[in-house]
């Protein structure tokens, strides 16, 4: 099947931004390349009313070479939109006259409320909310857009002009920033919040955000934490988090800001008024917790694309973390009826021991997810297949886990064969205590479930497992001779024991 390459542009108060994306089969896309230029269209916009000479320029250089990106890629549909900055300057459809002829095709200019729909579509794409009332919000130069919605009901679209350039140059004129500053651009947030919501109290315990302002949270949060993930889509951080960065932000000027971990140097000077927006919104909403969308309004503009061209139905917006690992399973070629019935045995054990030990819920998901693709490292080659299910899994777009998540699935999947969790393995030493005791024992449960298909060809069933003095019973049916598999579950057996603190001894009759 051809292959169609997709682009979407987006046109910001603070930066032009590009995603290029291959759209395949079944809806599904892969991102190729993705471009930033800060351009601060919105610099001394709400004191001139216009954008600025230099602001011009800069915009029609960074289309220039998007435009020669897209070509060079063989790009053959580009969406592209200008938002907030370009709707409300004098010379925004000098602008956009400008910038189309630059780029070779049409640039929209879109309203708040477009806005919030596409960070909606694109929030919805990306996280399993089903049964939870919560918020989404898009953070940018000019302006913020909420959405709010109960799973996957929309109820309503908000556009407020509290973006983080254009509130920086009204409240924020010195450096360090003054507290007396900081708390008129409280009261003018708080004050244009009860305005747009007519007084109406709505609670919420998740928030769900995008943009530049929200990526830089979860970065530095995750500094903080002194977690190490290879994205931040998906973190969650909490409003106490939050505060605390604000406090510690506000203490420093702009060259200070700069060195903090986990943060562009390029947004020092807005993300104070960016994060005290989101301070705001996490308090007249009551929030606790914020879930890291990186992908944002650009992959709003993809998937409405792909639904245009009919490459994506309208239901495939939404997704399960049950088929995405299966998903991703599929296209590392795993050995399907294996996995699956590795699974199914790691599950047994799992609801049998789940009371005792308290197991969770998104423990039992990790597990189901990481026996489906303990074994695709075999993709890249068989010697060492579970570091390399390990780094497959780690860099996985796995719908509906957490970075956290999906760091403990690659090592659930790494500890299925060969040796067991050392002090010289890195990766394991930087999770927490608590976390390390969850990779063990799911881990053990999946080397034991590997082990006993050890012919891959489904023999053996748990039926049964008791913990009793120290042991740990396991009854096995077997459909035909099955020594070979209780050989497979001996040879493997190490983890589950030194997790659980007991023994294992199989039982066939």
């Amino acid at each position: 099947m051809k292959k169609t390459r997709l682009a979407a542009i987006d046109i910001g108060t603070n930066s032009i931004r590009c995603i290029v994306v291959e759209a395949g089969q079944q809806g599904r896309f892969m991102v190729l390349d993705d471009e930033k230029a800060t351009v601060r269209l919105g610099e001394q916009l709400s004191k001139t009313g216009a954008i600025s000479p230099a602001a011009f320029a800069r915009a029609v250089e960074a289309i220039s070479r998007i435009r020669k990106l897209i070509d060079g890629l063989k790009v053959t549909e580009v969406e592209a939109v200008a938002t907030s900055a370009v709707r409300s300057a004098a010379n925004g459809p000098e602008l956009v006259e400008a910038l189309s002829r630059e780029l070779g095709r049409e640039i929209r200019v879109i309203s708040g409320e477009e806005e919030a729909e596409l960070a909606a579509i694109s929030a919805l794409h990306n996280f399993e909310m089903n049964g939870k009332r919560y918020a989404m919000i898009d953070i940018g130069g000019g302006s913020v857009e909420i959405v709010t919605a109960q799973g996957n009901h929309i109820e309503e679209y908000y556009s407020l002009d509290l973006g983080a350039v254009v509130l920086t140059e009204r409240f924020f004129p010195t450096d360090p920033i003054r507290t007396a500053d900081f708390q008129k651009f409280q009261r003018h947030v708080r004050a244009e919040l009860k305005r747009a919501f007519s007084g109406q109290k709505l609670a919420v315990q998740t928030f769900i955000g995008s943009g530049g302002t929200i990526t830089s949270l979860g970065y530095m949060v995750m500094n903080m934490r002194r977690q190490e993930y290879s994205s931040v889509h998906g973190y969650e951080t909490l409003r106490s988090e939050l505060v605390h960065l604000l406090a510690m932000l506000m203490r420093r000027d702009i060259k200070g800001r700069r060195a903090i971990p986990g943060l562009n140097p390029d947004r020092a000077d807005i993300i104070v008024a960016g994060l005290g927006v989101v301070d705001e919104l996490m308090r007249f909403f009551g929030a606790n917790t914020l879930l890291v969308n990186e992908r944002g309004i650009r992959e709003g503009l993809i998937i409405r694309c792909m639904r245009r061209l009919g490459l994506m139905a309208e239901e495939q917006g939404q997704r399960n973390w049950r088929q995405s690992a299966l998903e991703f399973a599929r296209s590392c070629h795993f050995d399907e009826p294996h996995s699956r019935h590795v699974a199914g045995m790691a599950l047994a054990m799992f609801d049998s021991l789940s009371k005792e030990f308290r197991l969770k819920k998104s423990e039992r998901r990790m597990l189901e997810a990481a026996a489906y693709l303990h074994d695709i490292g075999y993709f890249i080659s068989y010697n060492s297949h579970h570091k390399h299910s390990y780094h497959l899994i780690r860099h996985a777009d796995l719908f509906g886990f957490a970075p956290q998540e999906r760091e403990m699935i690659a090592q659930i999947a790494r500890y299925h064969r060969k040796s067991l969790p050392k002090k010289k393995h890195v990766e394991f030493l930087r999770m927490s205590e608590k976390d390390q005791q969850t990779v063990c024992r799911l881990g053990g449960i999946l080397r034991l479930a590997d082990g006993l298909d050890r012919r891959r060809s489904g023999l053996v069933e748990v039926v049964e497992l008791l913990h009793t003095e120290g042991d740990y019973r396991i009854k096995l049916l077997g459909t035909e001779d099955i020594s070979v598999e209780i050989f497979g579950g001996n040879a493997k057996k190490d983890l589950f024991e030194k997790a659980f603190e007991g023994n294992i001894v199989f039982v066939t009759s």
